[in-house]
């Protein structure tokens, strides 16, 4: 990221009037607090915007305190898409904002901070070393004269604070620190969004839980553990498809693991047939090449990808890919 690149957006935020506002697919707490946050920031400036989100599944329930019906949320493109200015926050490839009709828009913003992002905007702000997307809309935000609201404060902080890990990953910096005390002095209420977003959680997710931790193989001398969830899984829980979201950094806290994998099942007549996530320790492999290699990518620490391959054939790939990145060691 340049200055440039920044400036960039901000003159292209300020020239256009009428935006639509997006994230990826499955969106996580950085794509709901983002898409929330921009979407208010525009607003402010007196802007009109609309945001979208495609697909028919229902968003993460512990994201519900945002509000994001209320503020007006759409699940398909306005009928005025071709006439507006896309903004894509914590998007690293157009492929993943499931709604193809959004890539009609008059010119593409697009503002992330995922290291293989594909520049697929005609405006990208790209900042690879942020802690999150909202860490990266507080600068773009500053530089508009937008002030923090107690709804924007809120909102970044979610995306902050979750993909942060709780302010316990790698990716916490004295910077992503210093923002969130900006944004709790503004407003932001931090007992709110941990009760909301980590202690909140239906019974049925519970029971999904259990199901992923039963289905746990440790692999490579138990530095590899793979769970899966089948749509068995789901059924005998009674839980809904965003109930898996988190549970992969139960995995995660096994002894021993360097690289966890969490491997879905996905309803019938879905794109593919599973989803995987990827997630490893500081220092350790670069799980977003081996997402890559399924088509997929994200994070160093943090990745991704959807595939029509066969559970075995999945695990297979994934151990040897470790396996080669750590030439065969210890």
């Amino acid at each position: 990221m340049t200055r440039s690149d920044r400036d960039a957006v901000v003159d292209a935020l300020r020239a256009h009037d009428r935006f639509v506002v997006t994230s990826h697919d499955n969106p996580d707490g950085d794509a709901l607090g983002s898409l929330l946050a921009m979407h208010l920031a525009l607003g402010a400036l007196g802007k009109d915007s609309v945001m979208v989100l495609g697909g028919a599944s229902p968003l993460p329930g512990e994201y519900g305190f945002l509000g994001l019906s209320e503020h007006g949320l759409l699940r398909e493109p306005p009928a005025d898409v071709a006439e507006r200015v896309l903004v894509a926050v914590d998007c690293a490839q157009e492929s993943r904002m499931v709604e193809s009709r959004l890539l009609d828009a008059a010119l593409t913003i697009d503002i992330d901070h995922h290291h293989d992002n594909t520049r697929f905007g005609d405006v990208n702000l790209v900042v690879e070393d942020a802690s999150s997307t909202g860490e990266v809309l507080a600068d773009v935000f500053r530089e508009l004269g937008v002030g923090l609201t107690p709804a924007i404060a809120e909102s970044l902080y979610t995306a902050v604070v979750t993909d942060t890990g709780r302010f316990q990953y790698s990716n916490t910096t004295p910077k992503a620190l210093r923002l969130a005390a900006e944004l709790v002095e503004a407003g932001a209420d931090v007992t709110k969004v941990f009760v909301e977003v980590y202690e909140s959680t239906p019974f049925p997710k519970l029971k999904l839980l259990a199901r992923a931790l039963e289905r746990a193989t440790e692999l490579a001398d138990g530095r590899v553990v793979v769970s899966e969830l089948r749509r068995e899984d789901f059924e005998a829980a009674g839980a809904e498809e965003p109930y898996s979201e988190g549970i992969i950094d139960h995995l995660r806290a096994v002894d021993g693991a360097e690289l966890v994998a969490l491997v879905r099942e996905l309803p019938a007549g879905a794109a593919s047939a599973r989803k995987g996530s990827l997630r490893s320790q500081p220092d350790g492999v670069d799980v977003s090449a081996i997402a890559r290699d399924f088509g997929g990518g994200g994070h160093k620490r943090a990745a991704g990808f959807s595939t029509d391959l066969a559970m075995d054939e999945i695990t297979r790939r994934i151990v040897t890919a470790f396996v080669t990145a750590n030439g065969n060691s210890r």
